[in-house]
């Protein structure tokens, strides 16, 4: 009897011992996270550097579909071999360290949220309009509150970011970064283009989840074998539609981090001084511009600035 109760208690013992605790699924998220931002810093680098009007290569020649021809932009590999090129390697990760800090503040907030709402779904299932609204009430509260609580890391994240247009050597770490923005612009420079990044975020939220509402409720046909796995990719195809639709706000507000700071990126000539958010907005807007950055491949060259193409 006791040979036969020995393995069993080794076994419960091993199982216990093998399962996550809740700290140890958060460092691993953690983790997760900085390593996703890691990887894909070099991508919102190029972003940026798009978004702020700089382009240091010459466009090509290229044709269209339709045989038309036409110019091209430099693509995101074309963009960052010549960031390596005048930077090395390291040069694609400058301003990491303010977006890692950032994405983790952020990581604590939304899982404080999740366990909220784990707790708010115990009572059933509910599919109604007014849960929709509740439910997106507070996903946007959250979402408001972590923006107060990470922008400022966004703020020196783009401008360590931007010093590549006019070869600053403005802002260093991020202490230094700190220093510099509270002495320039007191507390109000941490939180500069704030203002139409939470507009973006709350009406991508707003319509990303009523349009998924909509479409699972009314297009979703109850008879269908794949309803289920349809509606659980709605959103998802939802939320690439919306950030079309937002994505002029995320460029402003990225503009007026770096409107008037003292780089090269944000003053004339390559930028004018925009009185706020708006002026910039209607400034793109004439320009035909509030897309810019939006796309990493195929980037023609604006119609306002083409010049002729000689055969």
């Amino acid at each position: 009897m006791e040979s036969s109760e020995s393995p069993s208690g080794e076994v419960a013992g091993d199982e216990q011992e093998a399962t996550p605790t809740p700290m140890d699924v958060d460092t691993a998220v953690f983790v997760l996270g900085a390593g996703v931002t890691a990887i894909t810093h070099p991508l919102l680098y190029v972003k940026l550097l798009i978004q702020v009007g700089h382009e240091p290569l010459p466009p090509t020649v290229g044709t269209t579909m339709f045989g038309r021809r036409v110019l091209y932009l430099p693509g995101f590999f074309s963009y960052a071999q010549h960031i390596v090129q005048v930077d090395g390697k390291r040069g694609l990760f400058r301003g990491l360290s303010p977006r890692i800090v950032s994405s983790t503040i952020s990581t604590v907030v939304r899982c404080k949220v999740k366990q909220v709402e784990r707790r708010s779904k115990k009572g059933g299932v509910q599919t109604s309009l007014g849960k929709v609204f509740q439910e997106t009430s507070q996903e946007m509260i959250i979402q408001c509150l972590s923006r107060v609580a990470t922008h400022p890391f966004h703020v020196m994240s783009v401008r360590c970011m931007a010093q590549f247009v006019g070869r600053e050597v403005k802002y260093g770490g991020m202490f230094g970064c700190m220093v510099k923005i509270f002495k320039e612009e007191g507390v109000a420079g941490f939180y500069v283009g704030i203002v139409p990044h939470v507009l973006g975020e709350v009406l991508f939220l707003w319509c990303c989840n009523l349009l998924a509402h909509f479409i699972n409720t009314y297009a979703v046909d109850e008879s269908f074998s794949q309803a289920s796995a349809v509606r659980s990719y709605t959103k998802f195809v939802m939320g690439i539609a919306v950030s079309v639709l937002t994505y002029p706000f995320m460029l402003v507000a990225d503009l007026m981090t770096v409107n008037n700071c003292g780089l090269a990126a944000g003053l004339p000539p390559r930028s004018p001084v925009f009185n706020s958010w708006l002026h910039c907005w209607n400034h793109l807007s004439q320009k035909g511009h509030l897309f810019r950055g939006s796309s990493f491949f195929f980037r023609r060259v604006p119609v306002s600035s083409l010049p002729p193409i000689e055969d």
